[in-house]
């Protein structure tokens, strides 16, 4: 019995957490004009407006340069320009491809790779509305020292208001909000002892 109750609340509290992860979630768009910074971070995914909202604040001077991160080796750079929409002369000069992060801790990484060999210390962060919690968080653990602001994107084919009432909906939320939560738990384990060598630094100047 005891066994059963400890389960019950544990599941009371995971379903507690996932509830108010994902009003989070809806509250975070639509999301005020950021602080102007050094440089915007895009993380690429299913939606090109990430991209093109990324360079609106890039053509609005909110940063000096932008990175697309996570972009397909397949992709060429003819090709993000043509989803950017910005006019070709920006693009070619302020506009900076990474093909190799493979997802959110890769991003994070070649993001600060990116912003230490430019000299960055803030950075505006454009990713969808769900990923940007752990998207933050891991950019936050390998760039302790930058300033993050955050600039979320609604999701077309998820209503984060109304995330339970499909399939598709709920089955992006509570996988977000589990990566979520293996993230947030391992980097407080990182915190109650000593840092690994290098951990926090991200990658060295390039």
């Amino acid at each position: 019995m005891k066994g059963l109750a400890a389960g019950l609340v544990a599941l009371l509290i995971w379903s507690a957490g996932l509830l108010a992860f994902a009003d989070r979630i809806a509250r975070l768009t639509p999301a005020p004009t950021p602080a102007p910074a050094d440089g915007v971070v895009a993380l690429t995914g299913g939606s090109d407006l990430r991209l093109r909202v990324a360079t609106s604040l890039l053509e609005a001077g909110e940063g000096r340069r932008l990175l697309v991160s996570g972009v397909n080796h397949k992709v060429t750079r003819e090709r993000i320009w043509s989803v950017t929409g910005a006019a070709k002369p920006l693009f070619d000069c302020c506009v900076d491809l990474d093909f190799d992060a493979a997802d959110t801790i890769g991003n994070a990484r070649e993001a600060a790779r990116w912003a230490r060999a430019m000299g960055y210390r803030s950075l505006i962060l454009v990713t969808a509305d769900y990923h940007t919690p752990r998207a933050a968080l891991e950019l936050k653990a390998v760039m302790p020292e930058a300033r993050i602001s955050a600039y979320p994107v609604v999701t077309p084919d998820l209503d984060a208001r109304h995330w339970p009432d499909t399939t598709t909906g709920a089955h992006r939320m509570v996988a977000e909000y589990m990566k979520y939560l293996v993230a947030l738990g391992r980097e407080g384990l990182i915190a109650l002892g000593p840092r690994p060598a290098g951990a926090g630094s991200g990658y060295p100047r390039a």
